[in-house]
């Protein structure tokens, strides 16, 4: 196997095993590094921790809801407005989020009370708000608080709210995947089935594993709506808190990222014996290929297919109008989790780039497998990364962009490379065929900014080019492309609106009639 031993971590010897190279014809048991296991110590992990998986990816998107952690207002503060988890109920989750402060002496004495106090101030401060999410964090659990006996007490005296109670403290799990299952089991045996829904459509589903990050969920929504179905609840991404605990009413559930979410679509199909769908919303093929699958599940692949024509007929010109600007571009794909493998192989199919490496700092050992096998001969895998690992492999790989995260994104452009925001995006959505483009658009524009052509100098030796005048992306990307294709008039750049989530939102739909109940035979 083809391990990468970095220079900086030659002091660690383990962390040889947590670095592949993918060589020439390598399958999996040749290319696979060590993943999901208890950070080495030394190595200054980048991870978040089980509470942070819990909360900050599947809690917090959760409309409805007044979310509090019980501990110190750190671990709060490190969850809050990082992702950029909208809703269409004015963002109240992002605008505000609610901890109950521990201090030292709380530790010593308990905080139990202090919680009751908290939860009671929360609801009076929002009244029109009657549900709530507690988390736990490690200070209150290693001291024993009860918080579902606390949750139970406050449910007893105000009759009208609802507390659901997550007991993921951050040492739960190696990552913040730890979290993600603590959370789905835990929603599961304590809410689901709980409320009874309204039927609207013979064709029913749960989308499970979706964030809304900038509109994600409301972009997939439009197709679903399109077909007649009707979206009983989003686990979890702009969705409310009682749709959540309908899940058991679905005739699918229909699965985007399942690394976080999968758990409980699981559970749901042992319990209840709902089927489960997973379908990938990024890149044109991933998309029709999903929206075909859920089409012939409940037989009306018609429907699915005028949207595939009609979307693809719209959008496809403009996305091809970016690939042939960057073809063969160099990109380290370092997400986390589940975009490692959603973007691995579509990104250089229908975008034309290159992917030289990928990464997860918290994902499974899944995650890497299915990342690994859609990437080419050559790449670098890395499992768990530090930030001198990561700033070696850009000098040792030269890319051309990184799509990561914000803090190893600051890395990189002091490393000199431009970086996207793979979690909480650039200027997304990125999801759908529109959201595609988008994305295209925010690559070309990092890749070829006139801005980052000069941040690359070094005032303080490099000669600065004087005659250069005013100099635009396009300018830089087509010097050397064929004239036909610069000229070609069907290729076209992206022409959407800055923000496309305000018209979906007022949009109207066709009405689907249901079909009719089967008469019941007479005794």
């Amino acid at each position: 196997m083809p391990y990468h031993e970095f220079k900086v971590s030659k002091c660690i010897p383990e962390r040889k095993e947590h670095a592949v190279i993918k060589g020439p014809g390598e399958d999996l048991s040749h290319a696979l590094p060590k993943g999901y296991l208890n950070t080495i110590p030394g190595t200054i992990s980048e991870r978040g921790c089980a509470y942070c998986g819990a909360k900050h990816v599947i809690g917090t998107p959760m409309k409805d809801v007044i979310h509090i952690s019980h501990g110190p207002v750190g671990c709060t503060y490190d969850t809050w407005q990082t992702k950029r988890y909208i809703s269409d109920n004015n963002n109240f989750q992002l605008k505000y989020t609610f901890a109950t402060d521990v201090k030292e002496k709380h530790i010593v004495f308990g905080a139990e009370g202090l919680l009751k106090k908290n939860i009671h101030e929360a609801f009076d401060a929002f009244p029109e708000i009657k549900r709530m999410t507690i988390y736990q964090t490690c200070a209150t659990a290693l001291i024993g608080d009860d918080i579902d006996a606390i949750a139970q007490e406050v449910m007893e005296e105000r009759k009208d709210v609802d507390i659901f109670v997550c007991n993921s403290p951050g040492f739960a799990g190696p990552s913040q995947s730890g979290g993600h299952h603590k959370i789905n089991i835990a929603w599961i045996n304590q809410k689901v089935g709980t409320v009874e829904p309204e039927i609207t459509s013979d064709y029913v589903i749960n989308y499970v594993g979706e964030y809304n990050i900038q509109g994600d969920q409301e972009v997939m929504l439009d197709y679903f709506k399109r077909m007649g179905i009707q979206v009983l609840s989003t686990f979890t991404g702009n969705g409310s808190y009682d749709g959540l605990r309908a899940m058991h009413r679905a005739h699918l559930n229909v699965l985007e990222c399942a690394r976080s979410a999968e758990y409980i679509c699981d559970e749901l199909r042992a319990r209840y014996g709902i089927p489960r769908l997973d379908i990938d919303g990024f890149g044109f093929e991933p998309l029709s290929g999903s929206l075909r699958k859920i089409g012939l599940f409940f037989g009306i692949e018609e429907r699915a297919e005028a949207i595939i024509a009609e979307e693809t007929a719209k959008w496809k010109p403009q996305l091809d109008w970016y690939k042939e600007r960057l073809k063969g571009k160099r990109v380290c794909l370092w997400p986390g989790g589940s975009k490692l493998w959603h973007w691995a192989h579509v990104i250089e199919e229908e975008m034309g780039v290159k992917v030289v490496s990928v990464y997860t700092k918290f994902g499974h050992q899944g995650d890497m497998e299915k990342g690994i096998s859609r990437c080419s001969e050559g790449a670098l895998a890395i499992d768990d990364p530090n930030e001198l690992e990561g700033y070696e492999a850009i000098e040792m790989l030269k890319p051309d962009v990184i799509f990561t995260g914000k803090r190893p994104g600051e890395v990189a452009k002091k490393a000199g490379v431009p970086y996207l925001n793979a979690h909480g995006y650039h200027n997304g959505p990125y999801k759908g065929y529109e959201g595609w483009v988008r994305f295209a658009r925010d690559i070309y524009n990092a890749i070829y900014s006139p801005m980052h052509q000069l941040s690359n100098l070094d005032i303080s030796k490099d000669e600065i080019p004087t005659d250069k005048g005013f100099v635009t992306r396009k300018m830089l990307s087509d010097a050397n492309l064929p004239v036909e294709i610069v000229n070609d008039p069907n290729l076209k750049q992206y022409a959407g609106k800055l923000d496309p989530i305000p018209d979906l939102r007022v949009k109207t739909y066709p009405e689907f009639p249901k079909k009719e109940a089967a008469p019941v035979a007479a005794e």
